[in-house]
């Protein structure tokens, strides 16, 4: 597949679990190792030959705004939220900016490194199969999730195929926040807030949603002790050389 000219990075969120230091910042803007989240994910998304980009805003966005006003690679487009639209409404909301075919979507609050070889973004354009597929999303195994503590997001089949954890007690893999959507996907949707996790139920009913598991560390920045989390593993063993994230 030819590499998706459009994305859309969520940027909305409230940041809530990240308090005190969110108190006066939008999450997407606190800095990790000397550089912000946002900055990363818009810096990966142009090396991966994206031209455009959609950020949705809510809590404090127009410091989100006057962070990236004079970003040239990629042209920033922002969405402002006047009420939370969840993962899904974003979406929903900013497809009509976001072209005709696959995009990217990539969270504004992580990080991830880059093993040797192929970026994640490029390896997930390569990957990706609009004729077998409605989304990929890049997983990683929980032993490289780095100040993650949960049970697990989904099982991965030897076709690729994503299944839900379930009332299963762990599952080996932890969605990363980054994946390519065809737009089809994002019609005959609710009005207002809902969340993606709809439409990846949807995939997985018509056996269309696929994964692909990230070959490097993924940072879960949750929290002020997995943000101290991240900053100390970076500091042990930093990002790859060449990485953009």
């Amino acid at each position: 597949m030819i590499a998706p000219a459009n994305a859309m990075v969520l940027a909305a969120g409230l940041g809530l679990r990240l308090r005190p230091i969110t108190d006066n910042l939008p999450k997407p803007l606190v800095p990790v190792a000397g550089r912000t989240m946002l900055d990363r994910a818009l810096d990966a998304l142009a090396a991966a030959g994206v031209v455009a980009c959609v950020v949705n805003t809510h809590y404090l966005g127009d410091m989100i705004a006057a962070h990236v006003v004079e970003r040239a690679r990629p042209h920033v487009h922002i969405s402002p939220e006047e009420t939370l639209l969840d993962t899904g409404g974003g979406v929903s909301r900013a497809l009509p900016l976001l072209g005709p075919g696959p995009f990217f979507t990539v969270n504004a609050d992580i990080l991830w490194d880059e093993a040797p070889g192929v970026p994640a973004l490029q390896r997930l354009a390569a990957a990706f199969d609009p004729a077998r597929m409605d989304a990929l999303l890049l997983v990683v195994p929980r032993t490289r999730a780095v100040g993650y503590d949960g049970a697990g997001d989904f099982f991965l089949d030897d076709d690729g195929r994503l299944a839900r954890r379930g009332s299963a007690p762990e599952a080996p893999f932890v969605f990363t926040g980054l994946q390519v959507l065809r737009p089809e996907l994002v019609r005959d949707v609710p009005e207002g807030p809902f969340s993606l996790n709809l439409l990846y139920d949807r995939a997985i009913a018509d056996g269309r949603l696929h994964g692909l598991i990230h070959a490097g560390r993924w940072f879960h920045v949750g929290t002020p002790d997995g943000l101290a989390l991240a900053e100390a593993a970076l500091a042990a063993v930093p990002l790859a050389s060449g990485a953009t994230t």
